[in-house]
């Protein structure tokens, strides 16, 4: 929770400044660490998020779009941010990449889009659907971190170079690790292309096909 504890002392400094305070030797922010921990409910996690205003995303949202699905799902899709429908309708991957992920669900994973968990590294959408900035990414990090505690699934899909950076903090070109299983200590990260990647590159769809297919054998074999 070192980002979220961060954040809020920032966030009080910046209250101390705007009350005019130059310089205290008071360590403005006492609050004991187990106060920082977040809630362990899907539903308190979420009315929490629904309330974050801890860095600037806060400021141009609509809405934020926490994450939906199966509370237990074994599967989960980590996308980026949310894009301008997303925004609006506070729910992720409702435009056209989330229209092409719902059939990548349905028609190859021969699952519903709900027996499924949808979420993103940020949950507020940034300026002109650019790249979550470390900063950005790290804030809201706790909250995905959290979502995955508490979900608990066996095998999460990594759309994008963003959503597999930060969730295993390697920088290897998405292109060349996609379809590699990545073990972590109690699930595994298959990372593919985005759907907005597909939708601007249609030759790539054939390879996501694949990965996809690899993500039925492993659900098979980890139910």
């Amino acid at each position: 929770m070192k980002n979220l504890k961060n954040a809020l002392l920032l966030k009080q400094l910046y209250q101390l400044k705007q009350l005019g305070f130059n310089y205290t030797s008071v360590f403005p922010y006492k609050e004991e660490e187990s106060n920082l921990l977040l809630p362990n409910t899907l539903e308190k996690l979420k009315k929490q998020a629904l309330e974050c205003h801890l860095c600037e995303l806060s400021k141009s949202r609509t809405h934020v779009v926490f994450g939906e699905g199966d509370p237990h799902a074994a599967l989960m899709f980590v996308g980026e941010a949310p894009g301008s429908s997303e925004d609006s309708m506070g729910k992720p991957f409702v435009g056209r990449s989330g229209e092409l992920l719902t059939k990548m669900i349905e028609n190859v994973l021969h699952l519903k889009r709900e027996n499924v968990y949808i979420a993103n590294i940020v949950k507020c959408r940034p300026p002109n659907n650019r790249t979550p900035t470390p900063i950005e990414a790290h804030t809201c990090q706790p909250y995905l971190l959290k979502q995955i505690e508490l979900i608990k699934p066996k095998l999460i899909v990594a759309l994008g170079a963003t959503a597999y950076h930060y969730l295993t903090e390697d920088e290897t070109p998405i292109s060349k690790i996609r379809g590699i299983l990545q073990q972590q200590e109690n699930y595994t990260i298959i990372p593919t292309y985005h759907p907005s990647y597909l939708l601007r590159n249609p030759s790539a769809k054939k390879e996501v096909f694949d990965d996809l297919l690899k993500v039925a054998v492993l659900m098979k074999s980890k139910l």
